[in-house]
């Protein structure tokens, strides 16, 4: 029996091929830890339960990963309102989400990457879109040019004559009226933890993290993409154009929301 889902991507119900016969690789974006989950993130939480378990039914070889996001701005934020490290206030979200998941018989991941283990890959991603003149400089940080991936908006069905040419945006997450160039990498600012680079010190923006912890884990082309619909601008939109445009291709084939 074929396996039916809604694509997003093509806003259309589609029957699933996989990339390997027998086999889906899957990245569902997991949790910030800068709070407890709460019941909306487990709605997605069990959704991509239950598509796992149907797969694994239908005899495929299933490889999840779901990242753990333990830098961004919502963390940095909760660090600095206790007066405390970022790595003590994410541990104790990251030991509360398994123990719910563990409660609700979620089946877990196959592995769950944490985005500040995963600073190496995300380097070398932002020196290709550098090298190939999707990314450029602005101060101290390092930003994607929209205008150069002409297929930007696909996903989240955006007409190109609303895209705004020549801003910037910082922020992690932003309205779908407020499309600009997002941010790769952001510039060291007191207070906030850094790394050292190429391109200068500083931290990886939110929609890095995910690119480079999919692509580490389940290859550079994978099968499906899954998170909740909040989720689909700016972050999946912004995943494509820097995923496809560091290695020139496709990104992922199904995403569901």
């Amino acid at each position: 029996m074929d396996i039916r889902f809604y694509n997003t991507l093509s806003n259309k119900m589609e029957i699933f091929n996989p990339i390997e016969t027998g086999k889906v690789r899957i990245y569902t974006c997991g949790p910030t830890v800068y709070d407890f989950a709460h019941i909306g993130n487990f709605r997605s939480y069990v959704f991509e339960d239950l598509v796992k378990r149907y797969f694994t039914y239908s005899g495929y070889a299933v490889k999840h990963v779901m990242n753990i996001t333990d830098i961004d701005d919502k963390t940095i934020m909760k660090a600095n309102e206790l007066n405390t490290t970022l790595d003590i206030v994410t541990r104790q979200f990251i030991d509360a989400f398994f123990l719910d998941i563990k409660k609700l018989n979620i089946i877990k991941a196959d592995v769950y990457p944490r985005a500040t283990q995963h600073i190496g890959e995300m380097i070398v991603i932002i020196e290709n879109l550098e090298a190939k003149g999707y990314a450029y400089h602005k101060g101290d940080s390092v930003y994607f040019n929209i205008d150069k991936f002409p297929e930007y908006g696909k996903l989240a069905n955006i007409s190109r004559d609303k895209l705004s040419s020549g801003l910037r945006s910082d922020a992690d997450e932003y309205e779908k009226d407020n499309i600009q160039d997002f941010v790769l990498w952001k510039g060291k600012k007191e207070g906030e933890p850094h790394w050292a680079t190429p391109f200068g010190d500083g931290r990886p923006g939110w929609h890095i993290e995910c690119s480079a912890m999919s692509m580490k884990h389940l290859g550079e082309h994978f099968d499906i993409h899954m998170g909740g619909v909040d989720n689909i601008f700016p972050h999946h939109e912004n995943e494509i154009a820097q995923s496809q445009c560091s290695t020139g291709k496709p990104f992922v084939n199904y995403w569901i929301h």
